[in-house]
């Protein structure tokens, strides 16, 4: 049985039937409505059925773990860290979390007379997962759409949501057309080390050497591959993990520093607040003022 919701730490925001309708009359949000969006945690036992589909198009960024999408087709499409999924509205489907890896996803629904368009870009064929240059981007614009329906219904705010969900979709569409990112081995080995040990003081000059290359060729060669430099990768790692502890559990700011490698934790604050904008404490008191509403 899958559960649809009811995740710990999760955000979650669903606009009303009649806004919905007033809204999709409006010059701005009659081409691109956000009507539901939010954010599920470890979602273990995850899951949807939609046999006839859903009247909006959805998209589902994978920030960890593992999960699965089904579409009319019947064949499987995983989704990993870094990969997003566009269904089309009315396109029937099924997607669930992985059993011994469920994923974390951010997810938006949309409706509006640019969608058919902007889905035509994304998904041309028959593969609805993008996988992602700059996945950190993308998680960032669909979190923005939260936020902005966090704050209220009222039509700034909706302006506000339709805003990031362009930069969304847009990025997506961008993403498809450029193709995937240069792999190379030894580079996605030195990101799987890096997600393992966040809380291990790293330099770049030991993550060149076990990638076997010299520190500025394994620099350059890691921007080429990834999007980002060594060390905002890492910042930016480390950031999620920070913002998953302090939704989900009741530790310290400063052993929570300390988790993501971080010993000192007024730089911990420092480097937190360059990524999210506010502290860590300011993060942690928003979020549950969200849960409580």
């Amino acid at each position: 049985m899958y559960l649809r919701d009811g995740f710990p730490g999760q955000r979650l925001r669903v606009l009303p039937a009649p806004l919905v309708d007033a809204a999709l009359q409006r010059p701005i949000t009659s081409t691109l409505l956000v009507t539901d969006a939010g954010y599920f945690p470890h979602a273990a036992a995850h899951g949807r059925l939609r046999r006839h589909g859903a009247d909006e198009t959805i998209v589902i960024l994978c920030a960890s773990g593992t999960g699965w999408l089904t579409l009319g087709d019947g064949r499987p499409h995983r989704l990993d860290p870094g990969s997003a999924a566009v269904i089309p509205a009315g396109s029937p489907h099924r997607y669930r979390a992985d059993e011994e890896d469920p994923w974390s996803i951010w997810w938006v629904h949309a409706r509006g007379s640019g969608m058919e368009d902007l889905v035509e870009e994304i998904v041309p064929g028959e593969n609805p997962v993008v996988r992602l240059r700059d996945a950190y981007s993308a998680i960032a614009a669909a979190e923005d759409v939260v936020a902005a329906l966090e704050q209220d219904e009222t039509v700034p705010m909706l302006y506000l949501a339709t805003g990031a969900a362009w930069r969304l979709f847009t990025q997506l569409a961008s993403e498809r057309l450029r193709g995937e990112a240069p792999s190379d081995d030894r580079m996605q080995t030195v990101q799987h080390y890096l997600r393992t040990h966040l809380a291990t003081t790293l330099s770049v000059d030991d993550l060149a050497r076990r990638a076997g290359l010299s520190t500025s060729h394994f620099s350059a060669v890691f921007r080429q591959s990834v999007g980002l430099s060594v060390v905002e990768y890492l910042k930016r790692l480390r950031s999620a993990r920070a913002r998953e502890l302090l939704i989900t559990t009741d530790a310290p700011v400063a052993k929570i520093g300390q988790a993501v490698g971080y010993a000192d934790a007024f730089y911990f604050s420092r480097q937190f607040r360059a990524v999210n904008g506010m502290s860590p404490t300011a993060f942690r008191t928003r979020s549950r003022e969200d849960t409580r509403e």
